[in-house]
């Protein structure tokens, strides 16, 4: 596995390459940004952003959300995967900080996941973004980057990556690592088709050695 050193020099090519990285998923509250992140989950942020300018017209605040008749939050949400399921969550989510939070976001990670929706990868998104909480949300793309750099093991799971990421990267860049992790697999080291010809990281990426030599 790479070292902490090469971790960060890998980590400070992805920040020249994509300098402006930042979340992507349009929201102008902490409470916009955790029913996106929630609607976010096995979806693009693309399609996220078609469809929440219409649901948070719709339902500003938890208050109206929680209020909301289901068929009418799915009928906003329909293009996106799994709306039924994520209709129920947002709903039942806005309802639960109402009657517990007193209406607003929790800012630990504790209390998020204690929201419907909310998993460990959500509520780091959240902290990090809303409230600036030192925190790295693994997504596809950051499991796959750091595993193809081998900055984590290839057996690892979601939990050991974010625990590898946090030894080796200081607290204070997590979150703009984080994004910038992500832009650099969204963008650059694609799942399926990585732009390995022009990666400035090729020389320390044995995987896309690999991928250079069978081309």
């Amino acid at each position: 596995m790479l070292s902490k050193e090469k971790t960060m020099e890998a980590i400070k090519v992805m920040y020249d390459m994509f300098p402006e990285a930042s979340c992507e998923l349009t929201h102008e509250s902490p409470f916009q940004l955790l029913i996106a992140v929630i609607l976010s989950a096995q979806a693009t942020d693309v399609s996220v952003n078609k469809a929440t300018p219409a649901l948070f017209a719709a339902y500003p605040t938890p208050e109206a959300l929680a209020a909301a008749p289901i068929e009418e939050i799915i009928q906003k949400i329909k293009t996106i995967g799994l709306y039924r399921n994520k209709a129920k969550n947002i709903k039942a989510c806005a309802a639960q900080l109402l009657d517990q939070f007193g209406g607003r976001v929790p800012e630990t990670r504790e209390e998020l996941v204690t929201l419907p929706g909310v998993g460990r990868k959500t509520a780091n998104v959240v902290m990090g973004d809303a409230f600036g909480e030192p925190a790295i949300a693994v997504d596809t793309h950051v499991e796959r980057v750091s595993k193809r750099l081998r900055i984590c093991k290839l057996d690892a799971n979601v939990m050991e990556v974010e625990q590898t990421l946090m030894r080796k990267i200081p607290k204070e860049l997590w979150v703009k690592t984080h994004h910038t992790m992500i832009f650099f697999g969204r963008y650059h080291c694609l799942a399926r088709n990585p732009k390995c010809d022009i990666c400035p990281l090729l020389y320390m990426c044995q995987e896309g050695k690999t991928r250079m030599s069978i081309k």
